[in-house]
């Protein structure tokens, strides 16, 4: 297998970030599921979080940049105590908000104020649902979610969310249950979106196809299947040179729930943190966007997950 490195530089090309257009916040591992797919091997048994002292960095860091989007993840972000406050913040600071939603966690106790409090925020949902079969996405996400999820989405559209004349944005994401490549994020909306609405009544604004990233849990998962080499070369078999230009770390960093910042949330997930001159980590409470601005990106074997085929990012495939 030839390294993700060595074919950038084959292929005459770098990688390093231009402007910072998102701040993606991992809040903690803490999660009510644990699916087989989860790059941040999130749990209910997990207790990593975010200490107030890091939430209130980002929130100063936020107020002395001008990124105008604040992306907000976990595990189940909306578990964190204070994830209330950091959005409604980030709100009176002007920013757009994102939040990355398993659905299911809105019957959690505690969290039947999130849909209004979300309308309030006007806060971007992108929310996961990897099929629109129920024993596809239970044998990813474990049973019962299905219908949870289902459920959630019709809670959001009756107080506006997904429709496509309103303000209230609610986008799917949608993994692959094997390992594969998704296929193409324009047909499958459409299939999406014909199934969801003729069956259960639902509307949503766009579909993000994710390629599964062969490391941590879901690396154990391919191995135990026999599955993680094959895959591997799937990837490195369909590098796509025309993503590079749009992959997510050329315009976001990511901030770890101890503050450590990161090119992206896969690197942060392999401990793989940005660096000073010194070596030391860069931390949020002390960040200057200079020290990240216009910087060159550290890149592993697992960047193919980003690169491959039309490409994989938050904001789902890359290129047609």
């Amino acid at each position: 297998m030839q390294s993700f490195a060595e074919r950038l530089r084959s292929n005459g090309c770098s990688l390093s970030r231009r402007a910072v257009d998102v701040l993606q916040v991992n809040l903690g591992r803490y999660c009510n599921l644990a699916c087989i797919h989860c790059h941040v091997e999130s749990g209910p048994t997990r207790k990593e979080m975010m200490r107030r002292e890091n939430v209130e960095a980002v929130l100063r860091f936020l107020a002395r940049t001008g990124i105008p989007t604040l992306d907000i993840t976990g595990g189940a972000p909306e578990l964190h105590s204070d994830f209330a406050y950091l959005i409604a913040s980030a709100r009176k600071l002007g920013r757009h908000v994102m939040d990355r939603c398993n659905l299911t966690v809105l019957f959690e106790p505690g969290m039947e104020y999130l849909p209004e409090f979300f309308k309030l925020n006007e806060v971007e949902l992108v929310c996961s649902l990897p099929c629109y079969s129920e024993e596809n996405v239970d044998k990813q996400r474990g049973k019962g979610t299905f219908d949870a999820s289902i459920r959630a989405l019709q809670l959001l559209n009756e107080i506006g969310y997904g429709q496509i004349d309103g303000d209230l944005v609610l986008n799917l994401v949608y993994n692959p249950v094997g390992p594969h490549l998704p296929p193409r994020q324009d047909k499958l909306e459409q299939d999406y979106k014909k199934i969801l609405r003729e069956q259960f009544g639902i509307a949503f604004n766009h579909l993000y196809c994710l390629t599964n990233m062969p490391i941590t849990r879901y690396a154990t998962h391919l191995k135990l299947r026999g599955e993680y080499d094959r895959y591997k070369e799937l990837l490195e078999s369909n590098f796509n040179g025309a993503t590079l230009d749009q992959v997510m770390c050329r315009n976001l960093i990511s901030i770890g729930w101890d503050g450590s910042v990161y090119d992206c949330d896969f690197n942060q997930m392999l401990g793989m943190p940005i660096l000073d001159a010194a070596g030391n980590r860069l931390h949020i409470a002390s960040l200057a966007l200079d020290q990240v601005r216009e910087r060159s990106i550290q890149v592993g074997d697992h960047c193919y997950g980003c690169a491959a085929g039309s490409g994989s990012s938050c904001g789902g495939e890359l290129v047609q």
